[in-house]
């Protein structure tokens, strides 16, 4: 499986603006339910350092209005510029599952 990763920083005082339009992404995945993607967001320990993962098909969320408005003004957040990369997934473990 490959997956798409994402990652950039933000300026501080942009931080919370950017999770917002990130929590929006995600609550519109939520209604919406489309089939053949997986998304993670984080932010990393310093708050303002974000990493976005993707698996499957990407286009899936381009098409959503919420990730739109996320990506038309990630740009004018930014203190780094998102660098995208694809990632070969080697394993994964999930104990939470039965």
């Amino acid at each position: 499986m490959t997956r798409l990763v994402v990652r950039y920083r933000v300026r501080p005082e942009c931080a919370e603006e950017n999770r917002r339009l990130v929590r929006a992404v995600f609550a519109e995945l939520a209604e919406l339910r489309p089939a053949g993607v997986a998304y993670q967001s984080a932010v990393l320990e310093d708050g303002v350092t974000f990493v976005h993962q993707v698996d499957g098909d990407s286009a899936v969320l381009r098409e959503l209005p919420a990730f739109q408005r996320f990506a038309w003004t990630v740009g004018e957040r930014c203190e780094d510029p998102p660098v995208q990369s694809s990632a070969q997934v080697v394993g994964a473990y999930d104990g939470r599952r039965p």
